[in-house]
């Protein structure tokens, strides 16, 4: 078994000191907000140990996509966020899908990768940074594209940056209004 990291064992004291208080509470005052409470405090304490689970989970599986990334050039010739059943991606790689993530849009990368053209799964991370009609250099891992530069090493750029909300959009004008911009 592997050793606790001090931040675990912090939270895990944390976690506990807390529950002894609120059974503490409980045993002294009967009253039903405590029990809600603990309540609470279990369930608290539940998802951070699944959360830290599925991080190292989440972590051994990146750290299998870069053992098996290779780079190859390709030219981009259309990407869009599609549903896994449309986007044409091999049945295996549908099958192989949980059933709840087949509906959800995923990023799709149409490709020409030698003399074939490809359907790929792309990185959310990168997605909006790849060009479209032009030729980069990438990183893949099976059919996903981790990573992405331009053919002479440069960093791709968004042609698009994304829409700033309306909070951001307030503050820039409040700051351009009084001279800070």
């Amino acid at each position: 078994m592997k050793d606790l990291t001090t931040g675990n064992k912090i939270a895990i004291g944390v976690i506990a000191a807390i529950v002894a208080a609120l059974i503490v509470l409980f045993v002294v005052f009967h009253r039903g907000i405590f029990l809600v409470l603990a309540i609470v405090t279990a369930v608290i304490a539940v998802l951070y140990f699944l959360g830290t689970v599925l991080q190292r989970r989440q972590e051994q599986q990146d750290e299998a996509v870069q053992q098996t990334k290779q780079n190859m050039t390709m030219l981009v010739i259309d990407k869009k966020r599609m549903k896994m059943k449309d986007a044409g991606l091999p049945q295996q790689v549908i099958d192989a899908t949980p059933k709840m993530l087949r509906r959800s849009k995923v990023p799709i990368v149409k490709a020409k990768v030698g003399p074939q053209i490809l359907n790929m799964v792309c990185d959310e991370r990168i997605f909006d940074s790849i060009p479209v009609k032009k030729q980069i250099k990438a990183q893949v891992s099976g059919i996903y594209i981790v990573g992405a530069t331009g053919m002479k090493g440069q960093k791709l750029v968004s042609d698009n940056p994304k829409k700033k909300n309306w909070l951001s959009r307030q503050m820039d004008r409040i700051r351009k209004a009084g001279g800070a911009g």
